[in-house]
C-alpha cells in the first residue's frame, strides 16, 4: 500500500467564486482523500489533504479542471498525518 501523507497548500490567483471549494470536496470525495478546504480574507484557498500522493495529485488536477480556476501559485507544506480525520470539509 502506498504511504498516507497530509499537507497544506496555499493557492493563490483566481481561486475563490469560482467553484474551488466545490470542486476539491468533490475531487477528494471522488478520489478517497480526506481534510478540509477554505477561503481566506486575503482571496486565497487554503487546504489541508490527506491521502496518497497519487490521490493528492488527482484531487489538484479535478480542481484544476474548473472552468474558470486559475492557479498562478501553490505553497506546500508537508504535516504530519492525521490518523482519526474521516471525510473532507469545506470551512
Amino acid at each position: 500500500m502506498d504511504e498516507i501523507i497530509r499537507r497544506r497548500i496555499h493557492f493563490y490567483g483566481w481561486v475563490q467564486g469560482v467553484g474551488f471549494r466545490y470542486r476539491a470536496r468533490h475531487g477528494a470525495s471522488l478520489y478517497g482523500a480526506t481534510g478540509w478546504v477554505r477561503n481566506e480574507s486575503d482571496g486565497t484557498v487554503t487546504m489541508e489533504i490527506q491521502g496518497t500522493e497519487e490521490q493528492i495529485d488527482q484531487v489538484l488536477q479535478a480542481i484544476q479542471r474548473g472552468r474558470y480556476i486559475e492557479i498562478t501559485g501553490m505553497e506546500t507544506t508537508r504535516l504530519p498525518v492525521d490518523p482519526d480525520e474521516r471525510g473532507f470539509h469545506t470551512h
